[in-house]
């Protein structure tokens, strides 16, 4: 078939549409699995009330007491004080120690009231189901279920809880709940709360404004007795952790500040009042939670009250008890009925009362046959409605449940007909009480093992997708040409199947339950590729192009193949440089193998088998060094994984304010800043190198001033936010606003320069002194008639450039011409100026010292473009080397930058820099926390077209280092060589396609990663470690594959906007 005639311009629109189409697919296919991986459990809408028939056989005949449900009300007021993040080690007390650390010792009321009154106060480990955020917590303490792993995404965007809970049940039955502290409770139970002040929760860099909020009401409304139920969530503790970490002095103030408030409130409470202190979860070293790991679900539980609570002295280790058992417990004290999808086990002990042993024991069997009971109720439900649970397992609890229950009643009538000598009484009752816990906590084990539903068929589908679209991106990549036909193919031809798979999916979900966009977008992303594939594969040769690729890609399925090992996962923060130095190693010797770092041998050399190698190899080895160098520094910066306890976090996380060395403090600052003096030293310099500081455009005026001012802002910011704490009085408030305007000055001058870069992007200087005789623009008058006209007026312009230029060095005169300063580096410089920008904001999330960690990020960038530059190929195509090296670098980096794939990890402060108070929208701090966790997918994607450029940018250095003396003919042939950048301009078509390909292989090796860590997901979802290492890991590795392919549009999209300003000065330098 013959080719139709190119067009001048590139291509820019079809590019971009065509990568955003391929991005939309692996989009689809992300959303599709998790659909059928990360499924919330089903939630019953039913809800307990008086009237069910679960009264046990005691009272099954006679009337209850007034203002009871199913049980004898016990209290009929009950204090809740939640203190976030309370550890069991922070309420314990241990005499013996003389020298106890910042969180040891402090709750001394908590020991007092336990030794003092040891029938009245208890001590328990209060373990809590993760994931261990409050969200998730808060909804385990009211509702007696387990939240699932999915709804840790909404710990910061809170729905209300639909199923039946404690202050549902408190509530219908008429009880006032007063509630003060977290304002989490507000989202999660709207109108629930006969009286409420809620504090913001969110700034956990606030320690004081929620726990004075509270303690400013708390005595007030206790006094006022105008409560039935108060609870009481106080955050300091938990803010402090994420702050300073529990071993720090502040921690210390803020245990003995809930001490002497617990102190007063055991004053306050009546005798009929039953106070219960509890945390919802733990604490690392660290001071994080939301995993999995020992220390992040032991809390604590006391539980007081005026009145004996238990029938005997407590035990010498503090029982452990689950969470859900608070749920079952308070429901039956208070004389409500148990929330309907509780399965917790209730603390019998509580309703010992101050009879004999047999009273006590029938008194917990009576409780135990509630509770039995209703938890086999809501199984009876649960697996009607889900139909997931394993039906042999229900046909075992369910054997255990009537024959504890058959046992009950007629132990029951034997002892009205005393027909029971005491003894054997007492040994009865203790076996059935074992009895009816065996089936309580079996029944919690089948539920929490069976609690998530899989949907295979979404998750084969899911993975189906992900893989068709890896295998796109690598056949376009290799296979895609410059012609037009090829642009049409790549748009048109997919869109029809777009609508039509639209189509096919409305029908098919229609058919079901309704409108699902997931699925309609899954079924329109399937029918576009596979429209796309049947004209691909009809129109374009059959080859193989993966030959040659084998060193390269097997490091790639060898990092894909590590993410089906939680060992290879949990040690991936050593993985990623270990084979990002081997991929440059095997390159090196690639290169060898192949020549290109040996001269052509004289005969004599090949009889001595000796070899002359190239100067450039020494130029090589020094970059190999250096990268090897910042790869082993970079190690410094790392986070510590629960699974590895041998493992110390980096001590350059922790933020300058945390350094009790003044002088260490100081010193480190200047440091810091003097890294970010010397980055912006750095970027004007090179941009001066190359001619691009020279015009007086606003983008250079910005980047000569702009640079300066920003880092002195940043510089400022952590001159105040590291001597903080130690302000006093006015200086106090004042260096609160200096903390919030100088992030916003920063915010603000990085968007003045971005919105600059984004208008006018160039940064090229025109000398114009031309002669009329002599004009170097071509003879065409006014606009080209034709594309044919058009596509000669750049290549005619650049010719003339030169004609004038060898003209007046072979006169030796000073013969008036254009001087262009900075056009050949014009694209380059205008992604640098973005990543130096994008660096500055990046570099402000993050703790002050981790800007070491950026300063070598961007060395080691350069390095990797510098050895690219060395071992390049064609000059039209990037190698598959050298973006698995890119993004291995961008991998390596987000665990250099103080991260790691798991929860606890996530810098939640990063939210609040320069916010002081509580966001009024979630979407601000979700952009703030999630460009500190992704910082290094950000700019290396952002910064991906630099593989394409920069060959051509340090082709005048390579040409000068190769030929420096030369006659002046010759050197004018050079100069008609380094054109640079320009070259790209001369083969627009070329240029356009090399960005689609270099595009496509960039989401090639994202989408291999991402479609291995979703396959380890679906193989091994009943694996041990599937919620604590796989399942965190897919989730992370989803939302950087989402970051990088978007930032990677607008990388690509920033190098368009370049050459559509290109085009329009060569214009107007054609029309002057």
């Amino acid at each position: 078939m013959s080719l139709p005639v190119l067009p001048s311009r590139m291509q820019r629109w079809p590019v971009v549409l065509f990568l955003a189409w391929v991005c939309f697919l692996f989009f689809a296919g992300i959303g599709l699995f998790m659909s059928g991986f990360l499924l919330s459990r089903i939630e019953l809408a039913s809800s307990s009330s008086c009237a069910d028939p679960l009264v046990p056989p005691p009272w099954e005949r006679q009337s209850l007491p007034p203002g009871s449900c199913w049980a004898p009300q016990r209290f009929s007021k009950a204090v809740l004080i939640i203190i976030d993040a309370l550890h069991f080690e922070f309420a314990r007390f241990d005499p013996a120690k003389t020298s106890p650390l910042p969180y040891e010792n402090k709750l001394s009321v908590l020991h007092q009231l336990a030794t003092s009154q040891p029938r009245h106060a208890r001590l328990y480990r209060f373990r809590a189901d993760p994931p261990t955020a409050t969200m998730q917590r808060i909804k385990g303490l009211t509702t007696g279920s387990l939240p699932t792993f999915i709804d840790v995404g909404s710990n910061f965007a809170s729905y209300a809880i639909q199923e039946d809970n404690l202050l549902a049940q408190l509530v219908q039955n008429g009880r006032r709940v007063v509630f003060m502290g977290d304002d989490t409770w507000e989202g999660l139970f709207p109108k629930k709360f006969f009286r409420s002040y809620f504090f913001p929760s969110f700034n956990v860099k606030d320690l004081h404004t929620v726990d004075d909020g509270i303690l400013q009401h708390l005595y007030p409304t206790v006094d006022s007795g105008e409560w039935d139920v108060l609870i009481a969530h106080f955050l300091g503790v938990d803010h402090c952790g994420h702050k300073h970490g529990p071993d720090h002095p502040e921690m210390a103030k803020k245990l003995t500040q809930m001490n002497e408030m617990l102190r007063s409130l055991v004053d306050h409470v009546g005798n009929d009042t039953l106070l219960l202190v509890a945390g919802d979860h733990g604490m690392t070293e660290t001071g994080d939670h939301g995993g999995d790991s020992e220390k992040e679900v032991n809390a604590a539980l006391f539980v007081y009250s005026r009145t004996p609570l238990f029938g005997s002295g407590p035990p010498e280790e503090p029982e452990t008890i689950p969470q859900v058992n608070l749920v079952p417990t308070m429901a039956l004290l208070l004389g409500v009925p148990i929330p309907y999808s509780n399965i917790g086990e209730v603390m019998a002990e509580l309703f010992s009362g101050d009879g004999d042993t047999v009273s006590a024991a029938l008194q917990q069997l009576s409780v135990y046959h509630i509770n039995a009971k209703q938890v086999n109720r809501f199984l009876q439900s649960y697996s009607l409605v889900a139909q997931d649970l394993p039906a042999e397992q229900l046909q075992h609890l369910q054997e255990l449940f009537s024959s504890a229950v058959e046992e009950h009643t007629q132990l029951l009538a034997q002892v009205q007909g005393t027909t029971v000598v005491p003894a054997e009484l007492e040994s009865r009752l203790g076996s059935l009480i074992g009895h009816f816990q065996r089936y309580l906590r079996e029944a919690r084990a089948v539920c929490t093992q069976s609690w998530a539903r899989f949907h295979p068929l979404r998750m084969v589908g899911g993975c189906i997708l992900i893989a068709s679209s890896c295998l796109l991106c690598y056949m376009v990549s290799e296979l895609a040409t410059s012609s037009h036909s090829f642009c049409r193919s790549c748009l048109l031809y997919p869109l029809p199947w777009v609508l039509v798979g639209a189509l096919l999916g409305l029908a098919h979900v229609f058919t079901q339950k309704g409108l699902d966009l997931l699925l309609v977008s899954s079924w329109a992303a399937a029918a576009s590729q596979l429209g796309f594939f049947w004209h691909w594969w009809g129109q374009h040769p059959k080859r193989a192009p993966w030959l040659g690729l084998a060193f390269p890609m097997g490091i790639l399925f060898f990092r894909c193949g590590a993410m089906f090992s939680d060992s290879f996962v949990v040690a991936e923060a050593r993985v990623a440089p270990f084979l990002l130095a081997s991929l440059v190693m095997l390159l090196v010797g690639k290169l060898h193998w192949d020549g290109r770092l040996t001269v052509p041998e004289s005969p004599k050399q090949q009889l001595l088998g000796f070899s002359s190698y190239r100067r450039e190899i020494w130029y090589l080895l020094c970059l190999v060094a250096m990268l090897l160098v910042c790869v082993r520094l970079s190690s410094f910066f790392h986070q510590c994984r629960e699974e590895i306890p041998q493992c110390r976090p980096s001590v350059f996380l922790s933020p300058l304010a945390s350094l009790r060395n003044t002088r260490a403090k100081n010193l480190f600052y200047l440091l810091c800043v003097a890294l970010l003096a010397g980055l912006v030293y750095a970027v004007q310099s090179w941009l001066r190198h190359y001619g691009n500081l020279n015009s007086s455009d606003p983008l250079v005026l910005f980047v000569r001033w702009g640079f300066p001012l920003v880092v002195l802002c940043i510089a400022c910011y952590w001159a105040v936010a590291s001597s903080a704490d130690d302000s006093l009085g006015k200086l106090q408030e004042l260096v609160q606003v200096a903390v919030v305007v100088f992030p916003r000055a920063v915010y603000g001058l990085a968007s003045v320069g971005l919105l600059l870069l984004l208008c006018n992007p160039m940064t090229v200087f025109a000398k114009d002194t031309r002669e009329l005789a002599g004009s170097i623009v071509t003879p065409y008058l006014g606009v080209p008639s034709s594309e044919v006209d058009f596509r000669h007026v750049i290549p005619q312009i650049y010719k003339r450039m030169q004609e004038s230029q060898r003209s007046r060095l072979e006169r030796g005169s000073c013969r008036a011409t254009v001087a262009a300063y900075g056009l050949g580096s014009v694209y380059s410089a205008a992604l640098v100026i973005a990543l130096t920008l994008l660096g500055f904001l990046l570099m402000l999330l993050h703790s002050e010292r981790l800007s070491f960690a950026f300063l070598l990020l961007f060395v080691e960038a350069f390095v990797l473009l510098h050895i690219h530059t060395c071992a390049r190929g064609l000059p039209f195509s990037v190698p598959w080397y050298a973006v698995i090296s890119w993004l291995l670098a961008a991998s390596q980096f987000f665990y250099s930058t103080g991260h790691q794939p798991i929860f606890p990890a996530i810098h939640w402060n990063a939210a609040f820099v320069g916010f002081h108070l509580d966001h009024s929208t979630n979407l601000l701090p979700a952009v703030l926390v999630g460009a500190n966790t992704f910082a290094s997918h950000i700019l290396f994607a952002v910064g991906c077209p630099l593989l394409l450029l920069w060959p051509f940018v340090c082709e005048m250095t390579n040409s000068q280092r190769k030929k420096p003396k030369k006659e002046s003919r010759e050197e004018l042939q050079e100069v008609e060589e380094r054109m640079m950048e320009m070259r790209l301009r001369e083969s627009p078509e070329k240029f356009s396609t090399a960005l689609l390909r270099l595009g496509l292989k960039y989401l090639f090796v994202l989408g291999a990663q991402l479609l291995a860590c979703v396959c380890a997901a679906m193989i091994l979802r009943r694996h041990l470690m599937v919620w604590k290492v796989f399942a965190p890991k897919f989730l992370f590795e989803s939302l950087g594959f989402m970051v990088s392919s978007i930032c990677l549009l607008l990388g690509i999209s920033l190098v368009m906007r370049v050459d559509c300003a290109v085009s329009t000065w060569f214009s107007q330098l054609r029309l002057r």
